[in-house]
């Protein structure tokens, strides 16, 4: 059973480990390993989810396998404004999503976002096994749920503009192509789509 819950606390070793098994799958081919685990080591460790989860304009949900949790019952979705419960490490995290309430701080993004109040759809990493169970699908609809809830009228994203799985995914859930950014992975420059959708 897959539940939608918003992160705690406990979970940053958790979000680190997954962050670990999944940001690579975004990346274009030729990103080297060096640049992959320093974009782990300086973005996505441990310590950075840490601050994330403590910083109030940061909104991180979860999907989560409980099938085999024994009190999977306490993660139930809870249908409040933020689209999902708040219980903590009730069985195995399967994705993430991260949601920055705040005006975009690259400029390129802030030129070609044009909804405001706006919020970035920071992350969206599910593991490889999930791809095709529709987990991608759920934890999307909570995410955009969770960002209307508090107040935003759009959202935006930055996609690589090789990531063509990713792309359609995101068009499928509504977002357009808005505009073009940079992306430092590593010491490389990545050329991104900025892609938005009204909430």
């Amino acid at each position: 059973m897959i539940e939608i819950r918003r992160a705690g606390a406990t979970d940053a070793a958790a979000l680190a480990e997954l962050a670990a098994a999944t940001f690579a799958l975004a990346c274009p081919p030729h990103t080297s390993a060096e640049a992959i685990a320093s974009f782990l080591r300086d973005v996505l460790a441990e310590r950075n989810f840490d601050a994330y989860l403590a910083d109030p304009d940061r909104l991180i949900l979860v999907a989560e396998d409980a099938e085999d949790a024994e009190d999977a019952g306490d993660a139930e979705d809870a249908g409040d404004a933020e689209g999902a419960g708040d219980a903590e490490g009730a069985g195995v995290i399967l994705g993430y999503t991260m949601l920055v309430f705040a005006e975009p701080a690259d400029a390129d993004a802030r030129a070609a976002a044009t909804i405001r109040p706006t919020v970035e759809l920071s992350k969206c990493y599910l593991r490889a096994e999930t791809h095709g169970r529709g987990v991608a699908a759920a934890l999307m609809t909570a995410t955009l749920d969770a960002a209307r809830a508090r107040g935003a009228a759009g959202s935006w994203l930055g996609v690589n503009q090789e990531n063509v799985r990713a792309i359609r995914f995101y068009e499928k859930n509504g977002f357009v192509t808005v505009g073009e950014k940079r992306f430092l992975v590593g010491e490389r420059y990545e050329d991104d789509f900025v892609m938005e959708r009204a909430l």
